[in-house]
């Protein structure tokens, strides 16, 4: 008997994507796996049960069943307690969890025994890259903030030129220029936007510039130097930071629309648009807050609204990706299927985990009943200090001491 594996349907109100598709029910097959999934779950992301039937997936019409016997769950968001209460000890669960901000999550996760692994911590190396569901996921985000806008923006992205006179382009300004920025640039330039961007690495420059875009940043020395050898930004001095603070503020008020992708790990969003930059903007200009969950990008945005602000449209949803459930969906979904082959025996088709692999090691979060992650509670056993021995005095004969001061000397 291969594994079994159950996808439930999600329960946020916000999460319409599913962790299969038809696809992927089909390639876990051929790893030897059974798959279940609870009638519907995929019905938001245009995904039928008969789709998964005919992919070879068994159809359970309740959660409980569903999970019975599971050895593995794929989830998109964090499984509710009851979930957890459904699976056997020693289950896996993989998800996105947002570890960071969700430290109850992970003490459920320990207590109820099951092994978690969090989607958003695979690392950002090559063998990696399909399992990287963060980077599948924004780079669908960049492109649908873009959608958004438009939606909100009243005029058009293109110049036109007609007879009653000529449509000029719509000027886009994309703050940070990771997956999310790029796919951002490339989608506004696509719709005939003229684009420019910033960010904090100098390596970015040459990726803004090749999608057609302008870079905007204070090119002196200390930004030429402004990055670390593996690839992060160094914090800049005072005089740079206020040198960059002014050119940004000219720039955003010269904007038909901002859209803002700045995330830290673990750490609220950085504040990138202050309100007097809103302040600046002119009447009908949008701004996208991607970052809206984790604090916004954005000093005036909200969280899963809409708002106006002096004339100017701040867009705040959530879950942008779920906005796109369908290929959503099917890209997570890859994602999982690439991890979870990583942990099965091809011949016997039963879990076989190498705990020192630097993926795995990257992404558990939980182990054996135990937090195993080091940055989620984990604590390293100190040493014993040794008790202090107490000192006895020493008879030093004149011989002894004679033969110390020539060792002295000759050292």
């Amino acid at each position: 008997m291969g594994l079994k594996l159950a996808i439930v349907k999600e329960t946020s109100d916000t999460e319409k994507r599913v962790a299969a598709s038809p696809d992927t029910v089909k390639k876990f097959k051929d790893l030897g796996c059974t798959v279940t999934i609870q009638s519907n779950a995929g019905k938001d992301a245009a995904l039928t049960d008969q789709a998964f039937k005919d992919a070879s997936a068994k159809i359970e019409k309740t959660a409980a069943d569903t999970l019975k016997g599971a050895d593995i769950l794929l989830c998109v968001a964090p499984p509710k307690a009851d979930t957890l209460k459904s699976l056997k000890k020693g289950a896996l669960v993989i998800g996105l969890f947002s570890p960071h901000t969700n430290k109850d999550l992970i003490q459920s996760f320990k207590a109820s025994g099951v092994t978690a692994m969090a989607m958003e911590l695979v690392p950002r190396i090559t063998r990696a890259q399909s399992m990287d569901a963060l980077s599948s996921q924004s780079n669908l985000a960049g492109y649908k903030a873009v959608l958004d806008a438009t939606e909100h923006f009243t005029r058009a992205f293109p110049m036109m030129m007609t007879a009653a006179g000529t449509v000029p382009p719509a000027k886009v300004f994309i703050m940070g220029a990771g997956v999310a920025g790029l796919q951002a640039i490339a989608t506004a330039r696509r719709l005939g936007a003229v684009v420019s961007a910033t960010d904090v690495r100098p390596a970015a420059k040459e990726q803004v510039e090749s999608l057609g875009a302008t870079f905007v940043a204070v090119e002196d020395e200390e930004f030429k130097k402004a990055e670390t050898a593996g690839g992060y930004a160094k914090e800049m001095s005072k005089t740079y930071q206020k040198k960059q603070q002014a050119l940004i503020e000219d720039t955003i008020k010269k904007q038909d629309i901002v859209i803002t992708t700045a995330l830290i790990p673990g750490r609220p969003a950085p504040k990138l648009i202050t309100e007097a930059m809103v302040k600046s903007m002119q009447p009908g200009s949008v701004i996208v807050d991607l970052a809206v969950e984790t604090g916004g990008n954005c000093a005036l945005s909200e969280v899963g609204k809409v708002v106006e602000k002096d004339g100017v449209k701040i867009i705040g949803h959530r879950n942008v990706p779920s906005r796109l459930a369908t290929n959503a969906s099917a890209l997570y979904a890859r994602n999982l299927l690439s991890l979870v082959s990583l942990m099965i025996d091809k011949e016997s088709g039963a879990l076989k985990i190498d705990w020192d692999d630097d993926i795995i090691k990257a992404i558990t979060l939980t182990h054996g009943g135990k937090i195993v992650h080091p940055a989620f509670g984990i604590t390293k056993p100190t040493a014993k200090k040794a008790p202090a021995k107490k000192a006895t005095p020493k008879k030093t004969t004149a011989k002894k001491t004679a033969t110390k001061k020539k060792t002295t000397k000759t050292t």
